[in-house]
């Protein structure tokens, strides 16, 4: 992942918690663990699926299989 990537995800995070946490009245502490939490839900949701993509089509070792683990993951 690059560093625009990580950036371009920050900003995300930072939007959702601003569009979710407005309206009720947060400390800064309860408010960056929910920016954080959300960062870091959206950073291993990117990295699962670029793990997956590498098993994608993959004949050998049941790939597609190994690709569909990957990505339930983030359902659990």
């Amino acid at each position: 992942m690059t560093k625009e990537e990580i950036i371009v995800i920050k900003k995300i995070a930072f939007d959702w918690c601003l569009d979710n946490v407005s309206h009720k009245v947060y400390t800064m502490t309860e408010f960056y663990t929910e920016e954080y939490c959300k960062f870091a839900e959206l950073i291993a949701e990117k990295e699962r699926e670029e793990c997956a993509k590498v098993c994608d089509g993959w004949s050998h070792a049941n790939g597609d299989d190994c690709a569909e683990a990957i990505r339930a993951r983030g359902q659990e």
